[in-house]
């Protein structure tokens, strides 16, 4: 419905199509940045006019549907690389500090994981939030979280980050590599520990079962133990933007790979030495 002079999506993301009714299913990718050459008259009526008939429906259902608008404009100060990288990520790490976390000014917050692109994100956006923040990744990463704002980094190949004296208000595992005992020990007493999911390399069986105990363990301890899945709206996406024109949030591009290029930039992804996003040019 929409034709774009050119199209950026992140390397090995499926799309889903929209709640409201919309028909995307000839694109592919969750996450893009681009030009729009047209969008006729006729067309965007009949947008407008399967998104209300889809949220009539839905209302019928007794369900609640979101704006049909998951686009906003691009800041100015970012490449269509950079911008394509925002979405997925940044409402990542925006929903599970400010809204799971629920981080105040001058708490101590660890990213594990704080490398990768929803850990490059949380790192800023902690920052941004007024916390104190601590970096977990590998070595060859150090030097790219200490320029995004960390105010310490731990390279975990050469330090235990679970066997300091440092607590922890709010910790955010992106890693997925932890136990739960692990991150409680250095978790303050009524503090937060916000999971995510896992990295490449991780075994994802793993990785849900420790989310079903931190779930069921939770109502049993003082400290909190979240879990959740990012929900994509317009109104975090223009958060997100107001954090990066402000100069608060800048999205770390690795790589930049051609439409050709595909399966080499999955192959640099899974043997994770991603810093940051990785972004294809359609």
């Amino acid at each position: 419905m929409i034709r774009t002079i050119e199209t950026l999506t992140e390397a090995g993301v499926l799309l889903r199509s929209l709640r409201e009714g919309i028909d995307y299913s000839t694109a592919t990718g969750r996450m893009l940045a681009g030009i729009f050459a047209a969008l006729a008259a006729y067309e965007r009526e009949l947008m407008h006019e399967r998104a209300a008939a889809a949220r009539a429906a839905a209302r019928a259902r007794g369900k609640h549907t979101g704006r049909p608008a998951k686009l906003t404009p691009k800041p100015a100060d970012l490449t269509f690389e950079q911008a394509a990288t925002v979405a997925i990520s940044g409402l990542t790490a925006l929903q599970g500090l400010r809204d799971h976390g629920r981080i105040e000014p001058g708490q101590e917050v660890l990213v594990i994981g704080a490398s990768g692109g929803v850990g490059s994100f949380a790192v800023q956006i902690a920052k941004a939030l007024g916390a104190r923040v601590t970096g977990v990744c590998s070595t060859n990463k150090v030097e790219m979280v200490r320029s995004i704002g960390a105010d310490r980094v731990i390279d975990y190949s050469r330090e235990d980050f679970a066997r300091g004296e440092d607590r922890y208000d709010v910790i955010l595992d992106v890693a997925g590599s932890s136990s739960l005992t692990r991150l409680r020990r250095i978790l303050t007493p009524e503090g937060t520990l916000v999971l995510v999911g896992g990295e490449a390399g991780v075994r994802w069986l793993g990785v849900v079962a420790r989310l079903l105990r931190a779930r069921l363990l939770s109502p049993f301890v003082s400290q909190k133990l979240r879990t959740f899945l990012s929900s994509e709206n317009h109104e975090d996406i223009l958060v997100l933007r107001e954090l990066i024109e402000s100069g608060k949030v800048i999205p770390v591009i690795d790589w930049t790979y051609s439409l050709s290029e595909v399966p080499e930039a999955i192959r640099y992804l899974e043997e994770g030495h991603v810093r940051g996003k990785v972004a294809i040019t359609v």
